[in-house]
């Protein structure tokens, strides 16, 4: 057999090459290609016998197990990392000549012989997943022999393997029958073990396992045959009830650590100190940590990072700075982490200056900073779109030759494809593979999340399961930069696929991957589900990001839902997840733009209250809500305030500001602005002029359209389609149709394709013009390929009212509703108003025949356009459909 399985496993390790869209083989060193050729082997690892992949997998694997126990495949227990791991071990040993071992286990469920087995496979991991594979079912037999070769382990010094073991056991069992096992186990313990060896694999096991009530119960047997539970046992027991929410436990197992020992420790502290900050109770951990040295526990540099990781957290880097002074003045040095959480805070409030003067000051303190903090700081001007400065930091990373890792590749590549160039993106990639200073797995992270970024998300996945098939774990950075990527595409079940496969391989999921499912879920409008998601792992104790929030809100802001928008603000408080400055700003804009300015104002004052900076983006918000409801001094004082905080205004404030001028109809005020922008180093751009252009038309004023036109052309903007719409539109309103068709051609001439405002703005005029030139406009349009839509029916319907056809637009109306016409609310007043012209008797003259046949036509063109683009996309669904079904039979 031992010849069998070698031949096997020899004949399969073959070396495959990889053929990446991203690298070739002048930019790979050699340990880029030697990475290549390791993650691609064939999947055939798992196969032993001669018959099928299936049945030789199946049989190899049965012939170690008793053969009365052949029940269930307990291989389903075993991900492809683990089966591998156990059929090398398994090989080995009868490589060695300890075949016996595994015969005496196969005729007889002894656990003597399971423990040799399982000490034989040397590692625990290889160990473990042997016991999972032996564990066939949970009947009394199976689980008392379990007991047995916990206790034979425990008695061997192997306390882990025993508690592994252990919570085996008890995971499969369940909740009610976990009492047996702990009966059984004390019941016959003394024949191998001590009392506070077997109390203390069982507390364990129940934690592993997060049964909290029963590891306390085990906590309390100890206390009544007189002994202390370990310290560090207990630290995993208060993480586990400070993430359920058990205080009265908590306060309780603290008492008795005080009283009956062992005496808390700082480990102790520490851990519920950051257990009530998780959940929002700063103050109380506050209390905790002042109270320490009553119990003889100097506060240590992790206790106080905690708090000001919280306070960085609930967006109070003032009362963060506060603590950091304080440890300082009670002879505690801020550690690199210290120095790292609170430049990162200062980041998220976009302020850069500080944050820059936080990382300079760290050297002052005798700290170098190291990848993380550069890091840190680079993602911060990376989201600040200060990718100049980004990119300055990583060359001064490389002149202090202090390595790259993976997340300054991602930051640094994501920057590049938001706001950089595409030469200084591939240079970065070019140089990261170069550098030879990479450890494998940031080089692995490199190959999976540069196939992402290149759009190559089935290859990034399939690269990253031939790693695992291999029994090559990647990091939760790898598996991030596939969800993610899933994620922004809108693949929603693939993302979650990535996710199930990272969390059965036993990687911790990150606040990355809980963003970025949540992302995937707010982008397809499941905004139910992301919220019901963004609570679960709140309730599962996983690190949630500021972002995840944020996207949520977002989400309900752009569905236009403003009470759940509220909802979840207010619950996410009450949770303990307090905003951070960009969950502010995202609040802020999207009050301002359902019009709610006041309280958006208001949002604005708690923010500033809170310590946080406001940016330009959250004064913009502002500025453009309270144009936009006519109220103009308001946004010309906050206007002036930002200039006094030291804010400059932008390009996006000025054409906010001349663009509420404009809808006032203060033109001489808005030229003066215009005038302006050159004195405060702005350069005004294309929606600069195409808002005075609209204001000028809107006022009817010809001779200043055309001199805003020049100046445009003067400073070298050439007009877009939004610029000759408004001009066309400012033509047809004016009844001078010669004009606006001879813009029309003037558009066609520049190489500017028409749009569906063009169309429509065009067909308005149409329809009031004189009949000759109209049908030779509408000439050009059908021509131009005219795409009616909604609007180019309401237009018509409109018209049909206006030039006394109510019961015109009654039939067309219904003919529309034949088809699965999508009306809007336009849509019905028109009918309305239809239906009410004809009830009350309105009489408005009617057009001459041939101009009520012209506009039949029109609609007529409009209508047939619909009824067969409506066929065309029910044939569609119904192929679909039928394509369901049959894979569905098949």
């Amino acid at each position: 057999m031992s010849d069998e399985v070698g031949y096997v496993l020899g004949n399969s390790l073959k070396v495959h090459y990889f053929k990446s869209p991203l690298f070739s083989h002048q930019t790979l060193n050699s340990q880029m290609l030697t990475l290549f050729k390791l993650t691609c082997l064939p999947k055939k690892t798992n196969s032993f016998c001669s018959s099928s992949c299936n049945t030789r997998k199946i049989n190899y694997f049965d012939q170690f197990l008793p053969l009365f126990d052949k029940k269930i495949d307990s291989l389903s227990y075993l991900n492809s990392n683990e089966r591998r791991r156990v059929v090398v071990g398994l090989s080995r040993i009868i490589k060695q000549g300890q075949g016996y071992i595994l015969k005496g286990f196969a005729k007889n469920n002894c656990p003597y012989f399971l423990v040799k087995i399982m000490k034989s496979l040397e590692s625990r991991e290889t160990a473990f997943g042997f016991f999972k594979f032996a564990f066939q079912d949970d009947s009394d037999e199976i689980v008392k022999s379990s007991c047995v070769a916990a206790h034979v382990l425990g008695a061997q010094n192997l306390k882990f393997l025993a508690q592994d073991v252990v919570s085996w056991v008890i995971r499969r069992v369940g909740v009610d029958r976990s009492r047996e096992v702990v009966e059984f186990m004390w019941k016959r313990h003394a024949e191998f073990e001590s009392d506070f060896s077997v109390l203390d694999t069982l507390m364990r096991g129940f934690l592993k396992v997060e049964m909290g009530c029963e590891a306390l119960e085990i906590v309390g047997r100890m206390r009544e045959v007189g002994l202390r539970p370990s310290s560090s046992a207990i630290t995993i027991l208060f993480k586990l009830l400070l993430r359920v929410g058990d205080y009265g436990s908590v306060w309780k197992l603290l008492r008795g650590m005080i009283h009956q020992g062992p005496r808390p420790c700082n480990r102790n502290f520490n851990a519920v100190i950051l257990g009530f900050c998780r959940k929002g109770h700063v103050k109380v951990g506050e209390s905790l940590l002042c109270v320490m040295q009553k119990f003889k526990c100097q506060p240590d540099v992790y206790a106080y990072n905690i708090l000001i990781n919280a306070y960085c957290t609930r967006g109070q880097t003032v009362d963060a700075l506060g603590w950091m002074r304080f440890m300082i003045d009670n002879g505690c040095t801020p550690s690199l982490v210290t120095f790292g959480t609170v430049i990162n805070a200062f980041c998220n409030q976009g302020n850069m200056m500080e944050a820059r003067n936080l990382f300079d000051g760290m050297k002052e303190a005798g700290h170098i900073p190291n990848v993380v903090c550069y890091n840190t700081l680079m993602n911060g001007y990376v989201k600040a779109r200060d990718i100049g400065q980004a990119n300055m930091l990583y060359e001064e990373m490389k002149s202090k030759a202090i390595a790259p890792d993976c997340t300054t590749f991602n930051i640094l590549v994501a920057g590049h494809y938001r706001y950089g160039r595409e030469e200084d993106r591939d240079r970065l990639l070019r140089d990261l593979s170069q550098s030879g200073s990479l450890s494998i797995s940031s080089l692995y992270n490199i190959c999976v999340s540069g196939l992402c970024w290149a759009g190559w998300l089935d290859e990034a996945m399939k690269f990253l399961e031939d790693m695992l098939e291999k029994g090559i774990t990647p990091t939760v950075v790898a598996f991030n930069s596939i969800i993610a990527a899933y994620s922004r595409a809108g693949l929603e079940e693939k993302a979650y696929k990535a996710y199930r496969m990272m969390v059965k391989f036993g990687l911790f999921p990150s606040s990355l991957t809980c963003s970025s499912l949540i992302m995937g879920l707010s982008k397809l409008w499941r905004l139910q589900e992301a919220r019901d998601l963004l609570y679960e792992m709140i309730v599962k104790g996983l690190p949630i990001n500021k972002a995840a929030f944020t996207l949520l809100l977002d989400g309900y802001f752009r569905m236009g839902d403003v009470a759940g928008a509220y909802s979840l603000w207010n619950e996410m408080e009450g949770r303990g997840i307090h905003p951070d400055a960009v969950a502010f700003s995202a609040f802020i804009n999207g009050l301002s733009i359902v019009g709610l300015v006041d309280e958006a104002y208001d949002v604005f004052l708690q923010m500033s209250k809170k310590g946080f900076m406001p940016n330009n983006f959250v004064y913009n918000s502002l500025i453009r809500g309270f144009c936009n409801s006519g109220r103009l001094q308001e946004a010309l004082m906050l206007e002036r305030e930002m200039a006094q905080k030291g804010l400059l205004p932008d390009i996006f404030t000025t054409n906010i500001i001349i663009n509420g001028l404009c809808k006032e109809g203060r033109m001489k005020s808005a030229s003066d602005v215009f005038r302006n922008m050159h004195h405060t180093g702005l350069i005004p751009d294309i929606v600069t002029y195409n808002t005075l252009i609209d204001g000028y038309c809107k006022a009817f004023d010809t001779v200043s359209t055309d001199e805003v036109v020049n100046k445009m052309y003067a400073t070298g903007w050439d007009p877009d389609i939004t610029t000759y719409n408004i001009r066309l539109h400012g033509l047809c309103t004016g009844r001078k149709m010669s004009r606006a068709v001879m813009m029309l051609e003037e558009l066609i001439s520049a190489g500017v394709v028409p749009d569906t405002v063009t169309y429509n703005t065009v067909m308005n005029g149409v329809c009031t013009d004189v009949l000759e030139r109209a049908m030779i406009v509408t000439a050009k349009l059908l021509k131009m390929a005219f795409v009616p839509n909604v609007v180019t029916a309401n237009l018509l319907l409109s018209h049909f009212c206006k030039q006394g056809m109510p019961e015109k637009t009654i039939m067309w109306g219904q003919k529309l509703n034949e088809i699965s016409f999508g009306f809007d609310e336009i849509s019905i007043k028109l009918m309305d108003r239809a239906y009410r012209n004809i009830q009350d008797n309105v009489d408005i003259p009617k057009p001459p025949p041939e101009k009520s046949l012209f506009l039949d036509f029109l609609m007529y063109v409009t209508y047939d356009y619909l009824s067969r683009h409506s066929l065309q996309k029910n044939e569609n669904q119904g192929s679909l459909k039928r394509m369901e079904i049959g894979y569905g039979g098949s």
